[in-house]
């Protein structure tokens, strides 16, 4: 049986009249690194008509869909261009509790989903490090999470969903109905249209706690051996890597791994109610850091923090204190200074993995590049998202205090290190990357550019990112 979850009004389909009535509002925006900050024409849609109005009638050349702002490059960007807010599409439709199918509207949050399913025994099955993105995001991005080995990435749940495409029509897709912008969305960064609902399998789960073991990894080869011989005994396994390591220490992790905990692996003390959803108290950062605060010596002491307090142990955790340790934090994107981040993510097959990856630690630590936060995962197979990120091998993910166009150059060069070893780079979190080199890294690009051809043939949905990496044509 479906059951019914919001009473808020649907939203409508009328016919506009012939005045175009909505107001975009000018202002300076960005991804959740602050890097880069652009002035866009940004839309509010209240209902589907207005949407359909604004991508129809809006005066600006193109448009691109924003969700949470979680994304942390430019691609929910489009400088002197529109931007159109899903935030009042944020709607639960329904739940089957029999088949765990949840239909959602796009704004709605992993928080949601999740402080409001756990307690019912269900989970999101593929969650990034942090729960507040929209739907729309996630199949966006096809995101994938620390279960990806296991799991897959988003589009291994998504049961079907609705577009909007540049027409005006509303299209149904799934594997089997408009299969082809099925997969050209699900990683597509909004570029094929607007999602307005989907359906999503969620994860069936006996507690609201997870089964976590830490234990510390000398240094990458030692890390990387933790990997193979988990050897599929761990749901989810995320590594910290302290970039700043050097010589035989170079890499040095702290590896954690878990699995949703059963009732029998419960503390007594929480086995009356095993499915609360706890979140505990959070601290807020009150203003922005100033810009020399993250340096060299004060990412050294961090890493030396961190891996002081994360000894080899077992524990029984709430699930919000697993996922999502930097969601305990609000406005933690202060930490970095009004200059920002630019957060860097690569993937790198399996078999020339471990060369790349000291090549480019190498390269970060001669340069005392210190990333805040740096995290390996590993990776099962490829999705078959057009644009999708994830494929075989290992994943790293890097937070970089935005120093300038050093930076930029240097990420540049890296990506050269991730081109030879036959990796790619995460378009979720990409700043930086020039379009030669994008080309080379997703080899399904001409098959995208063939869907969206179809789908928007004005290039209707654009973003400054798609204009870089030359996805659609900089006009």
């Amino acid at each position: 049986m479906v059951e019914t979850l919001s009473q808020k009004p649907a939203p409508t389909l009328v016919e506009p009249d012939d005045r175009f009535a909505q107001r975009a509002s000018r202002q300076p925006i960005a991804g959740w690194g602050n890097f880069p900050v652009e002035q866009c024409e940004v839309y509010r849609p209240e209902a589907l008509a207005d949407l359909q109005e604004v991508v129809a009638r809006a005066p600006e050349r193109d448009l691109i869909p924003r969700g949470l702002g979680r994304s942390y490059g430019d691609a929910a960007l489009n400088r002197d261009r529109g931007v159109i807010l899903n935030h009042r599409f944020d709607r639960m439709l329904g739940f089957d509790a029999e088949s765990g199918v949840l239909h959602c509207e796009a704004a709605v949050s992993l928080a949601e989903i999740i402080e409001h399913f756990v307690p019912r025994g269900f989970f999101f099955p593929v969650t990034p490090g942090t729960k507040f993105i929209s739907i729309g995001g996630a199949i966006a991005a096809d995101v994938h999470g620390k279960n990806h080995h296991t799991n897959g990435s988003m589009g291994e749940f998504v049961v079907d969903f609705r577009l909007l495409t540049a027409s005006g029509e509303v299209v149904s897709c799934s594997r089997e109905e408009n299969s082809d912008l099925f997969w050209a969305t699900l990683g597509g960064m909004g570029l094929t249209g607007f999602v307005i609902d989907a359906r999503i399998r969620l994860l069936p789960i006996e507690t609201g706690y997870m089964s976590v073991q830490n234990q510390r990894a000398a240094n990458l080869d030692a890390i990387l051996e933790m990997f193979f011989e988990s050897d599929g005994q761990f749901a989810y396994e995320v590594a910290w890597i302290d970039c700043l390591s050097r010589g035989p220490s170079l890499g040095r992790s702290v590896m954690m791994r878990a699995n949703h905990a059963t009732l029998a692996e419960l503390p007594a003390k929480w086995r009356s109610e095993p499915n609360v959803f706890k979140e505990g108290i959070k601290p807020t950062v009150p203003f922005t850091f100033p810009g020399f605060a993250l340096n060299a010596w004060s990412m050294k002491a961090f890493n030396s923090f961190f891996n002081a307090i994360h000894p080899n142990a077992s524990k029984v955790v709430p699930c919000d204190r697993y996922f999502y340790v930097l969601d305990q934090i609000h406005h933690w994107n202060r930490i970095y200074g009004k200059r920002g981040v630019v957060q860097y993510q690569i993937v790198l097959p399996t078999q020339t993995s471990r060369e790349a990856l000291v090549e480019i630690l190498e390269r970060l630590s001669s340069a005392n590049r210190g990333s805040f936060l740096a995290v390996l995962k590993s990776l099962g197979p490829s999705s078959q998202g057009l644009l999708s990120f994830p494929t075989q091998g290992y994943t790293l993910a890097l937070d970089l205090p935005h120093t300038g166009r050093d930076l930029i150059d240097e990420l540049q060069q890296i990506d050269q290190i991730v081109l030879r070893a036959g990796g790619r780079v995460y378009l979720a979190k990409d700043a930086c990357m020039r379009s030669e080199d994008f080309v080379e890294m997703y080899p399904d690009l001409d098959r995208f550019k063939a869907v969206k051809a179809q789908v928007d043939p004005e290039q209707r949905f654009s973003s400054s990112q798609a204009r870089r990496l030359g996805i659609v044509d900089a006009t």
